[in-house]
């Protein structure tokens, strides 16, 4: 018999966390018990207003009751469906309705889990799709320094991040990386993008030349690179990699895990930028982050090319028992439902010019060596204390929990992306907690 009931509340032993310094948490736990559009609940009562739309996203804020609803109806009228030769009708409700506000041309929807396993699909579909067209040379995948790609295999392959890679072996082989965007030094209190570094997307046709394109299947970047501290790529430089990618018939993968569904006031990264890439990675935003559930867009050439052999034979051998969950399919119809009734994917657009001088009011506060923004996301960048890198950050990210604010930091970068519903005042509200908490910090 369980004795999950006789565990008392401060026995934290069993679980290990992600992402978590375990040791310092567990000596002083920062608990959330409830939550309600902007703000968390803690257990003894406080109120923290949600400066991060939970990790990247609560777009639409904290328990919205049609998505509530939602996925209490689906619950008692179909739990589970098999994933494989099985369907049910909200599933596919479910992709017609993403196509529908997915960026021209992305025609299909392949259904996964979470961000990471996004990734991992999109990039088998890629290496699949050229060998299905009869290019099998090309196998080798490309990714950029410090992106974030999610934590499997796949992804901290092509991803660029020291800390998600160095402890795991040699990875996937056959992978190269294009240099960031981050230009601190000609880039710094920037608003919006950036006006230098379009030329560093020319550092992929080096790469193309050392390994010639006959080789490369995939080049994979986020648009905004967001977990490694808000790197907002320089004008004119995503329409840089997708012309080379064109021009040596190498797919372009989007990783929108964090750029969909409005974060930038716009439905999708390719529509703020326009720039339309052949495959897009999404999680998070697709079901506001209730329920597990991530969805990869592919152009029609894409899923055509699989659509060749016997009619009974499976055409891609891939998939997860949960693709596709009832209740999670559910959870992002309602989902979309509030997306459009209160027009947040585009709400964000409207926030951006005030998002962003609010943010950059932080300019003259202690240790603030750079501020960027777009769209609703922002990171302050702070001057590491020397030879402690990550505790100024850490530090500032433990004070505005205490002072009634949830920030998000990695390395020594304040990241902040509210929940698409956020109010002017409550913006306010927030960077006055980050102006105060830096004026505290070491």
């Amino acid at each position: 018999m369980s004795n999950r009931l006789n565990v008392a509340p401060n026995d934290l032993s069993a679980f290990w966390m992600p992402f978590t310094a375990n040791r310092q948490f567990k000596q002083s736990p920062r608990m959330l018990a409830s939550a309600k559009d902007m703000h968390y609940t803690t257990t003894d009562g406080r109120k923290i207003l949600d400066g991060t739309a939970g990790l990247w996203c609560v777009n639409a804020g904290h328990c919205r009751p049609k998505i509530t609803e939602a996925i209490t109806h689906q619950a008692g009228e179909l739990d589970y469906a098999p994933a494989f030769q099985m369907g049910h009708p909200i599933v596919f409700e479910l992709a017609n309705r993403l196509v529908d506000v997915a960026p021209e041309g992305m025609d299909h929807v392949f259904f996964t889990n979470s961000g990471s396993e996004s990734v991992e699909t999109a990039l088998k579909i890629a290496l699949a799709y050229q060998r299905v067209k009869g290019e099998g040379s090309r196998t080798r995948l490309i990714g950029r320094e410090r992106g974030y790609h999610g934590v499997n295999f796949g992804g901290i392959s092509v991803g660029g991040i020291v800390t998600n890679r160095k402890m795991f072996g040699t990875l996937l082989t056959g992978v190269d990386h294009m240099p960031h965007t981050h230009l601190p030094g000609k880039n710094a209190f920037t608003k919006g993008e950036p006006e230098h570094g379009a030329e560093l997307a020319d550092e992929l046709e080096r790469i193309v030349t050392l390994h010639d394109a006959s080789t490369i299947a995939a080049v994979i970047v986020e648009p905004v690179a967001g977990s490694t501290g808000v790197l907002i790529p320089p004008k004119g430089y995503l329409k840089k990699l997708r012309d080379i990618c064109t021009k040596h018939g190498i797919l372009l993968i989007f990783d929108e895990v964090i750029t969909g569904f409005g974060r930038l006031g716009t439905p999708f990264a390719a529509d703020y930028f326009d720039v339309i890439p052949d495959i897009i990675t999404t999680a998070k935003g697709v079901s506001n982050g209730v329920i597990p559930m991530g969805a990869v867009f592919v152009k029609k050439e894409i899923h055509d090319a699989f659509m060749a052999g016997p009619e009974h034979m499976i055409e891609f051998f891939h998939g997860y028992t949960y693709s596709g969950n009832p209740i999670a399919c559910a959870a992002a119809l309602a989902t979309l439902d509030t997306y459009k009734e209160e027009g947040l994917l585009t709400r964000g657009a409207e926030l951006a010019p005030y998002w962003a001088d609010a943010l950059h009011s932080l300019k003259d506060a202690p240790n603030v060596i750079d501020i960027r923004n777009i769209g609703l996301v922002g990171a302050i960048e702070l001057q590491p204390i020397a030879g402690q890198p990550t505790k100024r950050a850490f530090s500032a990210f433990v004070k505005a929990f205490e002072k009634g604010c949830l920030i998000r930091t990695t390395g020594d970068i304040i990241a902040l992306s509210p929940p698409l519903i956020i109010e002017k005042g409550q913006i306010d509200e927030l960077v006055d907690c980050v102006r105060t908490v830096l004026n505290e910090v070491e």
